[in-house]
C-alpha cells in the first residue's frame, strides 16, 4: 500500500509518501508568492542579452525571469516589448530570478499537452509497438498542439484518454484567451503546485491511502481522485490537535535527514556531504566483518548502499551532480548488478536521472535535474557563530517542531506554563521580535519561560509546580512585564 501524507502549516505544504511503511520521499513548498515550476505566465520581455543568450521577462514579480535563447525552442527572433506565455521551469534562487521557458505543456494523468510540437510522442516507458500504433490511430489531437502518452495511459481506455486531452486543450485555449485580453503581465495558470504534481504522478494503480489535515485539501483530494478510473483512494481527514506529521512519527524521519551518516542493514554506512560543486557519497563497510570473503563483504555493502543512497537522494531531493565513492570491486558481474540497483531504484523517479558507469576508480556519477529544492534548504540555515560556514536549523523550523510539542503537552492537561530550552545561537533572533517568536508557537495564551543552551536539540516542559516557577523567573519572556 502506499501512503502520501499532506500537511498544511501556515505558510508551508509538506508531502510525505511511504511505501510498505517505509518513507520514499518527503516534498515541500513554502507559499511565498514567488514564482513556482509548472506556473503559467503572460510576459512582457524586458531586456534581451546576446552575450548569455537569455531574455529578461517580467512576469509580474519583483524579479523579471530569465529564458535561454536558442533555436531548438524557436524563440531567438524575440524582441524588446514582446509579449508571449512562459511556463517557470526553476524558481528563483538568491539574487537570480526563476528559469523559464516558451516550451508551454500542461499536464495531466494519461498525457501532456504541448505547444512547441505538432506530433504524437510516447513515454519511454511504453515500449508495446502495437499499443503506440492503436494509441496514434485513436486519439484526438488538435492539429495546432502535441500530446506525449504518459505511461499510465496503457491502464484506461482510448476514450478517457482522448477525454483528457479535451479537457487539457480547452485549459490551454483559456489559458491563452486570457493572455491575450490580459493588459498586465501575471498568472495564468498554476497547475496545483506539488500537491498537483503528487496527484497525478505519484498515485498508482493499487491501493492508496492519503491524510490530509484541511477540509480543502480533502475535497480536492476527493474531486481529483473521483475523475480518475484506474485508482483506488482512501482518504482520511487528520482531526487530532497534533500536527499530521508529528503524530504519525514522520517529523522524527525528517529531522534524522539531517544526520549526513546512514548506516545499512549490514554494518556498513554511507556518509553523504555537500560540496560547492556536487554532493559527495562514500560508501563504507564499517562493522560488515561477518563474511570470510572480503570480495563478498564489498559487494553486499555496496548493493546495500546502492539501494540506500537511490532512497536518500530521493527523500533529501538531491540534484546536481552526486558522485558516488564504492568500495573497490574487481568482479564486473558484481559492478553490473550494483548498477543495476541504482538504476531500478530511480525507475519511478520522475526527476530525469542519468546515471553513468564506474570510473577506473570506482566512482559513480549521477546527473538528477533539479526539480524543487533540497529538504536541506528548508530545514537549515547558516550560522552565524561560525561565520557563515556551519549550518543550524531554520528558526522557523524549530518553531514549529516547538509548537507540536506544546500542544502535545496541551492533550494531556492544560498547562499555562511553559519552559523552552534552545540553542544559544537563537538568542538574538528570538529577543529580537519575542512576539513574532510567541505568535509562532501559538502560545499567546501561556507564560514563556526560555533558557539558553549550547546544545542544539531543544526542549519544552510544562511547569506544573510552584517552586519550578520560582526558579525559573529570571527567564521569563512573556507576558512583558511593564516598567512603572
Amino acid at each position: 500500500m502506499r501512503e502520501i501524507f499532506i500537511e498544511r502549516q501556515k505558510e508551508l505544504l509538506r508531502i510525505a509518501i511511504k511505501e510498505k511503511d517505509k518513507l520514499k520521499e518527503c516534498l515541500i513548498e513554502e507559499e511565498t508568492g514567488e514564482p513556482y515550476p509548472g506556473e503559467i505566465y503572460k510576459g512582457i520581455v524586458k531586456n534581451i542579452v546576446p552575450a548569455i543568450k537569455s531574455a529578461f521577462i517580467d512576469i509580474g514579480h519583483k524579479k523579471n525571469v530569465y529564458m535561454y535563447l536558442d533555436n531548438k525552442f524557436k524563440n531567438t527572433n524575440i524582441k524588446k516589448g514582446e509579449e508571449l506565455l512562459v511556463q517557470v521551469i526553476k524558481e528563483d534562487l538568491g539574487s537570480k530570478g526563476a528559469k523559464v521557458t516558451n516550451a508551454i505543456s500542461i499536464p495531466g494523468r494519461y498525457c501532456v499537452l504541448l505547444t512547441l510540437s505538432k506530433d504524437i510522442s510516447f513515454s519511454k516507458k511504453i515500449d508495446d509497438k502495437a499499443q503506440k500504433e492503436f494509441i496514434s490511430s485513436n486519439i484526438r489531437k488538435p492539429k495546432d498542439i502535441g500530446i506525449m502518452v504518459r505511461t499510465n495511459a496503457v491502464n484506461v481506455s482510448i476514450d478517457i484518454i482522448n477525454q483528457e486531452i479535451d479537457s487539457l486543450y480547452s485549459l490551454y485555449l483559456e489559458m491563452r484567451n486570457k493572455g491575450s485580453y490580459s493588459i498586465k503581465p501575471g498568472l495564468l495558470f498554476d497547475a496545483g503546485g506539488i500537491l498537483g504534481r503528487v496527484l497525478r504522478d505519484r498515485i498508482n494503480e493499487t491501493n492508496n491511502k492519503i491524510y490530509v489535515d484541511t477540509e480543502e485539501d480533502y475535497n480536492y483530494v476527493k474531486k481529483f481522485s473521483e475523475g480518475i478510473p484506474d485508482i483506488k483512494v482512501n482518504i482520511k481527514l487528520h482531526e487530532e490537535a497534533r500536527s499530521l506529521f508529528n503524530y504519525y512519527g514522520i517529523e522524527r524521519e525528517i529531522l534524522s535527514l539531517r544526520n549526513n551518516k546512514v548506516v545499512l542493514n549490514c554494518g556498513g554506512y554511507i556518509v553523504i556531504d555537500k560540496t560547492e560543486a556536487m554532493y559527495v557519497v562514500d560508501v563504507n563497510s564499517g562493522k560488515n566483518v561477518k563474511s570470510n570473503s572480503i570480495e563478498k563483504t564489498t559487494y553486499i555493502t555496496n548493493y546495500q548502499a546502492a539501494e540506500e543512497i537511490v532512497r536518500q537522494i530521493r527523500l533529501r531531493n538531491l540534484s546536481g551532480i552526486i558522485v558516488i565513492d564504492f568500495i573497490d570491486m574487481d568482479n564486473d558481474e558484481n559492478k553490473e548488478k550494483v548498477m543495476e540497483k541504482l538504476k531500478k531504484g530511480f525507475e519511478d523517479d520522475k526527476n530525469k536521472t542519468i546515471i553513468y558507469p564506474f570510473t577506473e576508480l570506482n566512482l559513480i556519477q549521477i546527473a538528477r535535474r533539479r526539480s524543487g529544492k533540497s529538504i536541506y534548504e528548508y530545514i537549515e540555515e547558516n550560522c552565524e557563530c561560525c561565520s557563515g560556514r556551519g549550518k543550524r536549523m531554520k528558526l522557523s523550523y524549530i518553531s514549529m517542531l516547538i509548537r507540536n510539542e506544546i500542544i502535545r503537552i496541551d492533550e494531556q492537561r492544560d498547562i499555562k506554563n511553559i519552559h523552552i530550552e534552545v540553542d544559544e545561537s537563537y538568542k538574538k533572533d528570538i529577543e529580537g521580535d519575542i512576539l513574532s517568536f510567541i505568535t509562532n508557537i501559538d502560545s499567546l495564551d501561556k507564560t514563556i519561560y526560555i533558557t539558553y543552551v549550547n546544545n542544539e536539540n531543544f526542549k519544552v516542559e510544562p511547569l506544573i509546580f510552584i517552586n519550578q516557577i520560582e526558579n525559573l523567573q529570571n527567564f521569563k519572556v512573556y507576558p512583558i512585564s511593564s516598567k512603572s
